[in-house]
């Protein structure tokens, strides 16, 4: 049995995160999440990555023709222009340019957004998990399949040591003292997106 080692608070500073197949095509598919308010929290996710500075990894599927993927551009909005990292199994732990982009980053604490929970979220989250990092699916960014199909995932994978965390609650715990003006810019961002 895997410890749960995602329980404490999560530090800005050890965070990279994996924004896994929210490109067009994919992110339509959701069903437990409406695309408008998944747009807005992924949105409001990548403000906090560039706020607080965390690196962020963009993974995607190409098509069959070989066009890379549409990726959201409420990403690129707020980060700019991401390479995406085009992936050839279904667990982005599988692939070595992915693995060797967060890797790269030197962060043990992964956060993952995505669509579907099931299945681009769920598998490299349960990787993840087994190869030691604290893993944190950002449940508002995230789409599922079915109701049904998603909390089979989050219930596998919090049973393999990974925690839930909502956009809202990341950018309470981890803007510090509400003088400092990060602080009062991350306030903004929870504003906006309850707003939305």
């Amino acid at each position: 049995m895997t410890t749960n080692t995602a329980v404490s608070r999560i530090d800005p500073q050890d965070v990279v995160i994996l924004f896994a197949d929210l490109q067009a095509g994919i992110v339509e598919l959701t069903q437990t999440n409406p695309l408008p308010r998944l747009k807005t929290a992924v949105l409001a996710l990548a403000k906090l990555a560039r706020l607080f500075s965390m690196p962020a990894i963009v993974s995607g599927i190409q098509g069959e023709d070989g066009i890379p993927a549409k990726v959201l551009p409420e990403i690129a909005q707020a980060l700019g222009e991401l390479p995406t990292h085009h992936r050839t199994t279904c667990d982005s732990f599988l692939n070595p340019d992915i693995v060797a982009a967060i890797n790269g980053t030197g962060r043990k604490t992964l956060l993952i957004a995505g669509v579907a929970t099931e299945l681009a979220v769920q598998l490299p989250a349960l990787t993840a998990s087994d190869q030691g990092y604290r893993v944190y699916v950002v449940l508002d960014a995230c789409g599922g399949m079915s109701e049904r199909t998603e909390q089979a995932a989050l219930l596998r994978m919090t049973q393999a040591g990974a925690a839930t965390v909502s956009v809202m609650a990341l950018a309470g715990e981890i803007a510090g003292d509400f003088r400092q003006p990060a602080a009062q810019q991350a306030i903004g961002i929870l504003y906006e997106m309850a707003k939305a």
